[in-house]
């Protein structure tokens, strides 16, 4: 994630995904170009960068061939670099670039390390979510040392959280004993909004802005915003309750 002051009142908020089904998500079709031309090709990011319908939100998109994109840039020179240099531009025009990284530790992800100032860590709520953590956190330590020594961990998000389940609570138990004031309070619950909202193409706020799922991300954006001195919110304020 990208961080830098706001203007004004709106943030400019550029979404890049990895990930083929979440550009779907936004509705975006009869896409030309997509971030494998820009990693691939020297497309410039202006060149694809999209609007969508919810103010202030653009998207560069993914493509299925960014699949195969590791074998060809496997040879390229400072290939861990590539998408930083896609950035560059980016960073003077919007204040928060949001990079969603697939499960996966390839160059790609390496990549989207290497340009970020800091990572947000989500967890799921369930045992062998513990074990790829422990190959994240490695990961990270490597990239902080041998290309982006200023990447920070933004905070470490506990995910599909079930109250009911007993392995829920160990396991944010345990994480927050681990990380302590690393974890971010909010805890994104399980809900079923938060399924159904990609089938209508819609994110969960404009399909259900009051459901459990919209509440927590809410209330998550406020605490990023909190922690990087951006909004005049009180810590005791929760955008809803």
């Amino acid at each position: 994630m990208v961080l830098s002051s706001a203007n004004d009142n709106h943030f400019q908020n550029l979404y890049l995904t990895f990930e083929v089904l979440l550009t779907i998500y936004f509705e975006l079709k009869n896409i030309q170009l997509s971030l494998y031309d820009c990693m691939v090709n020297e497309t410039p990011a202006n060149q694809v960068i999209l609007e969508t319908e919810t103010p202030n939100l653009y998207v560069l998109p993914s493509h299925v061939d960014l699949v195969g994109a590791e074998i060809e840039l496997i040879n390229h020179p400072n290939r861990e670099h590539i998408l930083s240099a896609v950035l560059e531009e980016q960073k003077k025009q919007f204040d928060f670039i949001i990079i969603d990284c697939s499960p996966s530790l390839g160059l790609i992800t390496i990549n989207a390390l290497t340009a970020a100032d800091s990572i947000i860590i989500p967890v799921q709520c369930e045992y062998f979510a513990l074990e790829g953590l422990g190959k994240l956190l490695n990961t990270v330590k490597i990239v902080q040392a041998r290309l982006n020594p200023s990447l920070q961990i933004e905070g470490v998000l506990m995910t599909m959280y079930d109250g009911r389940l007993r392995l829920s609570n160990q396991v944010v138990e345990e994480i927050k004993n681990h990380f302590e004031d690393l974890v971010f309070n909010t805890i994104i619950h399980r809900n079923t909004k938060l399924s159904e909202a990609p089938s209508f193409g819609k994110p969960v706020i404009m399909y259900d802005a009051v459901c459990t799922g919209t509440v927590n991300y809410l209330n998550l954006a406020k605490e990023i915003l909190q922690k990087n001195n951006l909004t005049k919110i009180k810590n005791e304020d929760k955008i809803i309750d």
